[in-house]
């Protein structure tokens, strides 16, 4: 028998307290102690589902993306629906998001009709994608 597990993404930084209330506010989640463990947010939705952990390291650096060989950064990635995409955008540079233009990140100019990069208050990098289909459906599906 399989043991259950829920797996969690987790981002450290030196403030793990303003980083939870940005990715909380980002995704309509909520943010709180993980139980059971002092050091760990995690950032919940409604549901209960966990969509991520913050975890408190004194010594972060933020990382660098992309690195100069232009290799991609493990990050997250948002879906949302296509005709949502610029006010998605406007809603994570008004929590703190940074948007990293196409000259810092390697894309293409035109990509950001299909994506926008961006690195959070700690410097960790994500992303906000469209989809052609109701991303709640495609989270479902999983």
């Amino acid at each position: 028998m399989t043991v259950l597990k829920t797996s969690v993404f987790v981002l450290d930084c030196a403030e793990p307290e303003p980083l939870a209330r940005f990715y909380a506010d980002l995704l309509g989640a909520t943010a709180g102690p993980a139980p059971g463990d002092g050091e760990l947010i995690l950032v919940t939705h409604g549901s209960g589902a966990v969509a991520l952990g913050i975890r408190r390291d004194p010594n972060h650096v933020p990382p660098s993306w992309p690195v100069p060989e232009g290799s991609q950064q493990p990050h997250l990635r948002f879906l949302v629906a296509a005709d949502a995409l610029d006010e998605a955008e406007r809603e994570a540079v008004a929590l703190g998001a940074r948007p990293l233009a196409a000259e810092e990140d390697g894309s293409r100019p035109d990509d950001r009709t299909t994506l926008r990069r961006f690195s959070d208050p700690a410097g960790h990098a994500f992303v906000i994608a469209a989809v052609h289909e109701d991303p709640a459906a495609h989270d479902a599906g999983r």
